[in-house]
């Protein structure tokens, strides 16, 4: 349900269904359809870019709730007056046809609606009024931070000062004393800064420590040679992966396809970003369609690509497969890009180099659970008293990435 999923009150009360049941099998594969056709524009308990859902099978049929699902254009054009409310309030925005799911599906999909993700709404308020109020847990503000290291530094000023004072102190009550001639030609000494400056301890120093400085910076440069990351270049159509991904929750593989599938994640064209943008023509309210979204438009009408701006590029010696990590080995795609959702322009946040890459291998344990491919491994470490680990299945074999 990418776009709407017209379900908010209605006066009629629906009969019981045992198809619709409370059990976690049937929330568990209902939620999984939820998440890979709804949760793009639908919450369970509140509006979204669609109406909240939970209480349908309260306010509707299950029969009605299931016609509007797999095809709610065939619904509000029978004339239905609940759907077309629904249709008018939500700015006649279309909500794709799902002919694809089966009862089974559209069954869980109901159970997890009804019966899946509750949340205390106590809890929720409470949380909610943390977050409002800067409640604790949120950690140490900066202006804090400067204002720690601040005193520090005075206490430190301090202590010099206290300690120029009680050599001076010290100095004074021994020029009182009944000293020979050698202490007190010691007592009475100034510091030669000159001769300080010239002698061969200092200018070796000085030169260790230069150096030093010039080979950690030319070392550096070396190391940093082919590596970008923080490169985030402009982008042809300013797209905020903050707003889709963060803000709306839009899966990275709904746009992304090809990362459970393939070694490539591929970019998307612009005929997925027309699936919601063809109702979707601007934000804020305002009239007609934005610039940013009116240059999809004119790919589209001129049948050319979006020339996007590849950020992440691994060299060609390189081999890297993303179905493999996300897919078999259950990677999040925030555990080597960052924190994507919160990006308004993508940089790339790690350092994608060979030695990152095998630190990774080194510490990633291997997501066997439920995964028959690696049942023999399993069997063969079980003697081991470290968990299975990349490195283990040949992670660290130079092939594996190169060839």
């Amino acid at each position: 349900m990418i776009l709407l999923f017209f379900m908010l009150i209605s006066g009629q009360v629906m009969a019981a269904d045992p198809a619709v049941v409370e059990s976690e099998e049937a929330i568990a594969a209902g939620k999984t359809v939820f998440n890979a056709n709804c949760k793009q524009c639908h919450k369970l308990d509140q509006k979204y870019t669609g109406p909240a859902l939970r209480g349908i099978t309260e306010r509707q049929t299950i029969e009605w709730a299931k016609s509007f699902i797999v095809n709610s254009q065939a619904v509000i054009a029978s004339g239905d007056d609940y759907a077309n409310d629904l249709y008018a309030e939500y700015n006649n925005i279309v909500m794709p046809s799902h002919t694809f799911l089966t009862d089974d599906d559209l069954n869980n999909l109901l159970s997890y609606i009804e019966y899946g993700d509750k949340v205390d709404p106590a809890a929720a308020a409470a949380a909610a009024g943390a977050v409002e109020g800067g409640g604790a847990g949120g950690g140490i503000p900066t202006e804090y931070l400067t204002v720690i290291v601040a005193v520090l530094v005075v206490v430190l000023l301090l202590i010099l000062v206290v300690l120029g004072l009680i050599i001076s102190v010290l100095t004074k009550y021994l020029h009182k004393q009944d000293l020979d001639e050698d202490d007190k030609e010691f007592v009475n000494q100034k510091l030669d800064l000159g001769k300080v400056l010239k002698s061969d301890v200092f200018v070796i120093v000085v030169t260790a420590l230069v150096v030093a400085l010039v080979a950690k910076t030319a070392i550096d440069g070396l190391y940093s040679v082919g590596v970008q990351q923080g490169y985030a270049p402009a982008q042809p159509i300013a797209f905020s992966h903050a707003l889709h991904a963060g803000q709306y929750e839009i899966a990275c593989q709904y746009c992304h396809t090809g990362v459970e599938i393939g070694k490539s994640a591929n970019i998307p064209s612009a005929n997925i970003c027309m699936n919601c943008h063809t109702h979707i023509q601007n934000v804020g309210g305002k009239e007609g369609i934005s610039t940013e979204i009116q240059k999809i438009y004119n790919a589209v009408d001129n049948n050319t690509p979006i020339e996007w701006v590849r950020v992440h590029n691994l060299p060609d010696l390189a081999y890297f497969n993303h179905s493999q990590h996300v897919k078999v080995g259950g990677i999040e795609c925030q555990t080597c890009h960052g924190e994507i959702q919160e990006m308004e322009v993508v940089a790339q946040h790690s350092s994608l180099t060979m030695g990152w890459c095998i630190d990774c291998h080194r510490q990633t344990e291997i997501a066997a659970s439920g995964n028959e491919y690696y049942d023999k491994l399993v069997q063969l470490h079980s003697d081991s008293k470290d968990a299975l680990k990349v490195k283990d299945i040949g992670g660290l074999e130079c092939a594996k990435c190169h060839y």
